[in-house]
């Protein structure tokens, strides 16, 4: 789980974020049994679970959207998110009023990024969105909307952690192929990942460390 160091980021092999012992509810569910992992520098975590398990939860929990129910988890080594990762949801998250554009502009600022026209042409580019720049979200197809979705990815300057929440849904081949990419790419520079997917992952290098979660026992 190493790879090429990038500037400003950990050393390859550096904990980026620690849990231990780490609960989550939903109510008064809890959704399961204590789990306890690191996530380094260069490497890809992958969450496991059955639907309605908690993945989402737990991804929303390290991106600090929701509280633990028990546990803690530190960023670098804080309690506090620093540096503030980047969480990429189910949901795609796209303006149907705005052009593609526009849309993925729009969720970088939003994120508190600085971008400009390059930017953003570069992310589109890399994810097959060119031709479709200027068309509104509104006249896209399901695999469309997602590679606009994950052109945050490509558009990011700082080698920030990634939280991504069943990034390949509705991707084509040729699409969980290029993410695929994408995503060890970031793991090879230093950047760290934690994912969620009920698809087998098609990256070899860094080979994926899987976290299982398990029903909670009951007494």
């Amino acid at each position: 789980m190493t790879g090429d160091q990038a500037p400003n980021a950990n050393p390859p092999g550096d904990a980026v974020l620690t849990v231990r012992a780490l609960e989550c509810r939903r109510g008064n569910r809890v959704l399961f049994a204590p789990i306890s992992f690191d996530v380094a520098a260069g490497s890809i975590v992958w969450i496991r679970g059955a639907n309605g398990q908690g993945k989402t939860t737990l991804l929303r929990t390290l991106a600090g959207l929701a509280a633990p129910a028990a546990g803690e988890l530190a960023w670098a080594g804080a309690p506090e998110i620093a540096p503030r990762p980047l969480y990429l949801a189910h949901a795609n998250a796209l303006k149907e009023d705005l052009t593609v554009a526009e849309s993925l502009r729009f969720l970088l600022h939003l994120a508190g990024h600085h971008v400009d026209g390059g930017d953003v042409d570069g992310a589109l580019e890399r994810f097959g969105m060119t031709s479709r720049k200027d068309a509104f979200v509104r006249t896209l197809s399901q695999g469309q909307r997602r590679r606009v979705a994950l052109a945050r990815l490509a558009a990011q300057r700082e080698l920030l952690p990634w939280l991504l929440d069943e990034p390949f849904d509705a991707l084509d081949a040729a699409g969980v192929e290029l993410l695929a990419g994408v995503i060890a790419q970031h793991a090879r520079r230093g950047g760290a990942v934690v994912l969620t997917s009920h698809l087998p992952l098609p990256i070899d290098e860094p080979a994926p460390a899987i976290v299982a979660l398990h029903e909670p026992a009951f007494a």
